[in-house]
């Protein structure tokens, strides 16, 4: 043990060019599909409404372009980082290089947060859509096998039941898990048809709906303030773009594959800004015809997307819409296994895990037991807990990881300004720190109580290291 040693980034991209173990399977476009596969996942289709609604009116279409331009500023730090040490630890390994042994396990630690629990409440949301798709379509699931344990389900007749475990969380994430032991091209092909459905669908609704959009929606489109922070005018587009940027993080998971790119320091960054770009303007294509189609006021609902449609004639799309959420989730619980199994993978290689959960199938050319391991253990939070339990560490975890990358380049900057970087984030001294601020400020503003459960979670990792 050994608090303040560095890794070398000379010898950890040496370490890149020798290390073989895993299979580089992966190119530009498949990468920019796990970026996207990353990202959109039920945002898309429930944050537009309710920011509308709530805080920004018509100007949500505002909030998404202020939350991508704070998204683009981490993104740029992980794409030099990405590039310049194509290891698969992502933010870990970053912090090994630039801050520390100590700082690297608190990152490895903090990232169980984004990714382990990032999936436990994917999937559980995952489980309740297709619960409801399969009840449209007459095929019901016994309730008490559809939510977490003690969780009470009024039925149609009134009666209540104690549900047991959640089955469909369980059986998303064995798929998944089984999927990412096989192999990284089967598994990327698999998310490039999942992101092709789910884009599909965006695309359908925004093309197909667009002729029921009447520009009187959006007058004024930025509504007066009510009086009160974060309702309406500026501050509730600020509020509004605080919010909406939740429905971008993922992006930093394609940084996980960079051992697996064909091409890492010319295809990460692709992959990383691209993706991330491709989702700024769904999203923003999105907003506009929503709040275009149905008085912003009205969409302050759990399916807002699926009621514009029907505002614009295309109820039928409300079944499909509900396919594109599942599959949004779907891949999104992919990326996230896959992440949080090469970071562990990662951690052993460099002795702070033992030693056997470093090995790789000696066939499927895959971490088997980390990919095992954290399939088992999301599987059962994911059968047991609620999105709530769940969920209230995602976000903080993440955010932490940004800043931790945003100030790592400036740091790497100013230690080595002569490695060769095959990408140099622009403007960096203006773009590092926006980027380590926007994401302290989006922590700050998170209730106490994540807070303390973030400190608690970090006082048990120091004991376990």
């Amino acid at each position: 043990m050994n608090l303040v040693r560095r890794k070398s980034v000379t010898q950890l991209q040496a370490d890149a060019l020798t290390d073989q173990r895993l299979k580089r399977a992966l190119g530009a476009t498949n990468l920019t599909a796990l970026g996207i596969g990353a990202i959109i996942g039920t945002g898309i289709f429930v944050l537009t409404g309710t920011v509308a609604a709530q805080n920004a009116g018509p100007a949500v279409i505002l909030s998404f372009v202020l939350a991508g331009v704070a998204s683009i500023f981490a993104a740029l730090c992980y794409s030099e980082f990405a590039s310049l040490v194509p290891m698969a630890g992502s933010a870990y390994t970053y912090g090994y290089a630039t801050l520390g042994e100590l700082f690297a396990w608190i990152i490895g630690w903090d990232l169980i947060l984004e990714y382990a629990l990032g999936a436990v409440t994917v999937s559980i949301g995952w489980s309740g859509y297709v619960v409801s798709f399969l009840r449209d379509i007459g095929i019901e699931i016994p309730p008490q096998f559809s939510a977490a344990r003690g969780t009470l389900i009024t039925l149609a007749d009134g009666t209540q039941v104690t549900a047991i475990f959640n089955l469909p969380a369980v059986i998303i994430i064995a798929i998944v898990t089984v999927l990412l032991v096989i192999g990284i091209r089967e598994s990327a092909t698999v998310n490039n048809v999942i992101v092709f459905v789910k884009v599909a669908v965006v695309l359908l609704f925004i093309f197909g709906a667009a002729h029921a959009v009447n520009p009187a929606n959006w007058h004024p489109f930025i509504p007066p303030s009510s009086g009160v922070r974060g309702q309406f005018g500026w501050s509730g587009v600020m509020q509004g773009a605080g919010i909406v940027f939740f429905a971008y993080i993922g992006f930093d998971a394609v940084s996980t594959a960079a051992q697996e790119a064909k091409n890492p320091q010319r295809d990460m960054p692709i992959g990383i800004i691209g993706s991330l770009l491709i989702c700024t303007v769904l999203y923003i294509a999105v907003s506009a015809v929503a709040t275009g189609i149905v008085p912003y006021r009205q969409l302050d609902i759990p399916d807002p997307i699926a009621v514009a449609a029907d505002h614009a004639g295309l109820g039928w799309m409300s079944s499909l819409i509900k396919l594109g959420a599942i599959a949004g989730l779907s891949s999104v619980i992919l990326v996230m296994l896959l992440g949080q199994s090469r970071i562990f993978w990662t951690m052993a290689d460099d002795g702070l895990l033992p030693p056997f959960v470093s090995k790789v199938h000696p066939k499927f050319c895959t971490p088997w037991i980390t990919t095992i391991v954290t399939g088992i253990v999301v599987a059962f939070f994911a059968a047991l807990f609620t999105v709530r339990e769940a969920g209230s560490l995602v976000s903080i975890g993440t955010l932490l990881a940004f800043v931790i990358v945003s100030i790592g380049v400036l740091v790497l900057r100013i230690r080595e300004p002569k490695l060769p970087r095959k990408f140099k984030t622009p403007a960096v001294w203006f773009v590092a720190p926006m980027g380590a601020i926007s994401a302290l400020y989006l922590m700050v503003s998170l209730p106490w109580l994540t807070w303390e459960r973030l400190i608690y979670w970090f006082a048990i990792g120091l004991v376990v290291y």
